[in-house]
């Protein structure tokens, strides 16, 4: 399946390299002219949206919502080419070295070290935000979620597409009383050795698995700070304890880990293991929707040591061929419409960082009458439970100490 997803995303990459909008800008800054003006340029151009590819749900709100209404609405093509972020960046830094103004990405879905990165090697176009009608229109243009992306202050390079929250998933046949703490959780491993595991935290969400463990070791709020690798190091001597306790209990006695949140998936639904994790406190409900996950499943928090969420972002890469329907594009990713088909469980079913307050009252309905599903935790605990992310810094951190301390270690 790998190779086949590589040979894929290789053909997708020469495909775009072969076209270009012809009415999109050939290099450099972002188009300064009014809003009419972009978006009659942005007219019947094709726009290439890079983004990782690992959710079919998310895909098919890709494919199947959103590219038809870019077609009806703007007249824009909007292609797909699923590729994973960190690959992005790096065909990106090497076209940045070779010189190349005309690329071949015009949208990047990004947020955290990924976007610290981009940002800081000069990758990414901007700033771009207070352009787009929709952002200034219907989102709180001053908060924090929006203004800061895991500590790396935004200045408008990337727009809010999403918000989400981390949460356990369980199969309500195989576990009657799912764990609310830790300690319960650890309590559930010893009881039911080789139903539990993470991904490598090579993966994000094995990484977030991680940065909760650290949240469970500290009184304090690491959120509110910088990375301080003094902190990190003393609250890391008891994670890689923790988890290098967990090894006998886990699935193949942590010997090998999932390489990604999909390979966990699999597991989950082929019943080797009876839980999965991952960012999108609704993300359950299409997978049971489409075979993939038990129609048994819900969901669950660790209460004492809460759950992490943040928001992802679209940005545009420096060499975009096509600014002005990159920029459209985005616009309409925004839109009231767009994310009120993301919010309903059919596809993705996240939750949206548009503010209702902002909305107007048919569209305010409209939003607050969605049902999310059965698999979904109440609103009111998810708000209840959330805290924030840590640093960028702390990613790289724990998967090379991760690598070393538990991977390699005893």
């Amino acid at each position: 399946m790998k190779k086949w997803l590589a040979i894929i995303s290789m053909i997708s990459l020469l495909i775009v390299s072969a076209c270009s909008s012809p009415n999109a800008t050939d290099t450099g800054k972002l188009p300064d002219g009014d809003w009419e003006t972009i978006a009659t340029k942005a007219e019947g151009t094709k726009v290439n949206m890079f983004m990782w590819g690992g959710d079919d749900g998310i895909n098919r709100y890709i494919d199947e919502v959103m590219a038809p209404m870019l077609k009806e609405k703007k007249n824009i093509e909007l292609n797909r080419v699923p590729l994973d972020t960190t690959e992005i960046l790096q065909k990106l830094q090497t076209e940045k070295r070779a010189g190349k103004e005309k690329g071949t990405i015009d949208i990047v879905w990004i947020n955290g070290e990924n976007f610290k990165n981009a940002k800081e090697n000069d990758l990414l176009a901007g700033p771009f935000t207070d352009k787009l009608p929709s952002y200034t229109t219907y989102y709180d243009t001053d908060s924090d979620a929006f203004q800061y992306d895991f500590g790396t202050k935004t200045e408008g390079f990337e727009a809010p597409w999403g918000k989400v929250q981390f949460v356990f998933f369980y199969n309500d046949e195989k576990v009657k009383n799912p764990p609310s703490t830790f300690e319960e959780l650890k309590t559930f491993m010893k009881e039911n050795p080789g139903k539990f595991t993470y991904p490598n935290p090579s993966d994000f969400t094995g990484n977030a698995f991680l940065r909760h463990l650290l949240y469970a070791k500290t009184d304090s709020n690491p959120a509110k700070a910088g990375f301080d690798e003094e902190k990190a190091e003393e609250l890391g001597a008891d994670v890689w304890d923790e988890l290098n306790a967990m090894k006998p209990y886990l699935w193949r006695e942590g010997e090998t880990y999932p390489t990604t949140l999909t390979d966990l998936d699999r597991l989950y639904s082929q019943e080797e293991v009876w839980m999965t994790m991952g960012y999108n406190e609704a993300r359950a409900e299409h997978m049971i929707k489409d075979g993939v996950f038990p129609e048994s499943t819900k969901s669950f928090l660790l209460e004492d040591v809460g759950s992490i969420g943040n928001t992802h972002f679209l940005a545009i890469p420096f060499n975009s061929p096509n600014k002005e329907g990159a920029m459209v594009a985005i616009n309409e990713f925004l839109s009231p419409e767009a994310q009120y088909e993301k919010l309903k469980p059919d596809y993705w079913g996240e939750s949206s960082p548009i503010s209702y307050e902002k909305l107007d009252e048919e569209w305010r309905q409209k939003f607050m009458a969605i049902d999310r599903g059965e698999s979904v935790l109440d609103a009111s605990l998810l708000e209840e439970q959330f805290i924030g992310e840590l640093d960028a810094a702390y990613v790289e951190w724990l998967k090379e100490n991760w690598t070393r301390e538990v991977a390699e270690g005893q």
